[in-house]
C-alpha cells in the first residue's frame, strides 16, 4: 500500500467561512453522509463512519477547544464522487 505524506497544519478562516464548514459537516453527520472539505487548498475527505471528539485543553494563560474527526483512510478506489 502506498504511503502518503504526514501533514499537520493550522489554517485560520474569517468568521462566515468558519461558520460555513460547520454547517455543512453538521448537515453531513446528521444525514449520516461523506463530507468534503478543503482545507488550505487541500481537499479532505471525511467517511460518514469517522469518530468524533470534543477537547478542551487549558495552560499557560489561554484556553482551546478542538473539535476532532478521526478515521481511517479508505482506499481512493472506494471512494464515492462527492457533490459540493
Amino acid at each position: 500500500m502506498p504511503r502518503t505524506k504526514g501533514r499537520d497544519i493550522e489554517k485560520d478562516y474569517p468568521k462566515a467561512a468558519f461558520v460555513a464548514k460547520l454547517r455543512r459537516l453538521a448537515d453531513a453527520i446528521e444525514k449520516d453522509e461523506r463530507f468534503l472539505i478543503s482545507v488550505a487548498g487541500e481537499r479532505v475527505y471525511v467517511p460518514a463512519r469517522a469518530q468524533f471528539n470534543i477537547e478542551h485543553e487549558r495552560g499557560s494563560g489561554e484556553e482551546e477547544i478542538e473539535f476532532q474527526i478521526k478515521w481511517q483512510p479508505e482506499p481512493a478506489a472506494t471512494r464515492k464522487k462527492t457533490k459540493r
